[in-house]
């Protein structure tokens, strides 16, 4: 059994008109004969209105009437059916906050020096890379020489062995510097 808009003002604690500017604003619906089902509306209005906006909840008295010129809707104001899949007032302010969070821990954790910037990071091992790749590259035309004098001197593998070992060593070290 529905309730007409005065009736579910008293049960609500507001005034009719706040029912009436709920309606008109797709917060909660009415039945087809014009009526309000109780149950369905008070699920609806507690999801659809902000908190800051439900001070008279568990009035005893509807609030005191004040002139104020009708509140137009907005025109990009989208259907109740499509509002509904949205999140409600507190779970976005929830969402929000958690985000905030989560970024002021990044923005203490870089500041305090435990956060490093990826790029940064990523520019000094590619530029570390490539003197490696330099340094290694430059050993055979220093070893070369050595190589041959050593194999024509006396013609022992491990002699060039140890050159070359001697040669990558020194190019790691200087890079470990």
């Amino acid at each position: 059994m529905g309730l007409s808009v005065r009736a579910y003002a008293q049960h609500r604690g507001v005034s009719h008109t706040a029912v009436a500017k709920a309606i008109k604003a797709g917060r909660i619906s009415v039945e087809p004969d014009g009526t309000i089902d109780p149950a369905k509306a008070d699920a609806q209005w507690a999801r659809n209105t902000l908190p800051s906006q439900s001070l008279n909840i568990g009035a005893k008295k509807p609030a005191a009437k004040v002139e104020t010129p009708p509140v137009s809707t907005p025109v990009s104001t989208p259907p109740l059916e499509t509002r509904a899949a949205a999140p409600d007032y507190q779970t976005s302010r929830a969402i929000r906050e958690a985000y905030a969070a989560r970024l002021a821990k990044l923005e203490f954790e870089e500041r305090t020096g435990k956060l490093l910037n990826a790029d940064e990071v990523k520019v000094k091992y590619f530029n570390l890379a490539r003197l490696l790749r330099d340094r290694i590259q430059q050993i055979p035309r220093k070893v070369a020489p050595q190589i041959v004098a050593a194999v024509v001197a006396q013609p022992d593998q491990r002699v060039v062995e140890d050159l070359l070992m001697e040669a990558i060593r020194e190019a790691l070290e200087e890079l470990s510097r």
